[in-house]
């Protein structure tokens, strides 16, 4: 009696059935941020909200004052939640708002205060403070 052939499909045919499946639910499955809010894997996306840096010096017109270039950031991108308007009801024939509006918007999420000294003609010195971002988020407009 002669032992069975052994079963050997083509080997593509085997790999497509095997990986396939898995790519399907790696691309479904989904993870929450440190806020709750749930982020999909697409966020690799170029143009969702985030922060972005640029250097720019910064001036006092009226002191004739400036700085050295200074790294600033700022929060730039869309949102993928959802705009919505729902009209509201009023027992009045007057209605100041007649719908309430919910939308997402690129905001800073978190920041610091920075200070720069500025020079100014005469060789005097000024302060110039502002905020600096750390993160962005999509937070509900205000």
């Amino acid at each position: 009696m002669r032992p069975p052939a052994p079963l050997s499909p083509p080997s593509g045919l085997l790999l497509l059935l095997v990986f396939y499946p898995l790519v399907v639910v790696a691309q479904a499955s989904s993870s929450k941020t440190e806020s709750g809010h749930s982020t999909h894997h697409g966020d690799t996306d170029p143009d969702r909200c985030m922060r972005h840096h640029f250097v720019e010096t910064i001036t006092h017109s009226i002191y004739k004052c400036h700085s050295n270039m200074v790294l600033l950031a700022r929060c730039e991108g869309h949102c993928s939640h959802t705009s919505r308007s729902d009209p509201l009801i009023s027992f009045s024939s007057v209605l100041k708002q007649p719908f309430k509006s919910t939308c997402f918007c690129c905001k800073p999420h978190t920041s610091k205060l920075k200070a720069v000294r500025l020079r100014c003609a005469g060789g005097s010195r000024i302060t110039a403070t502002y905020r600096y971002i750390l993160a962005c988020n999509c937070e509900e407009c205000s």
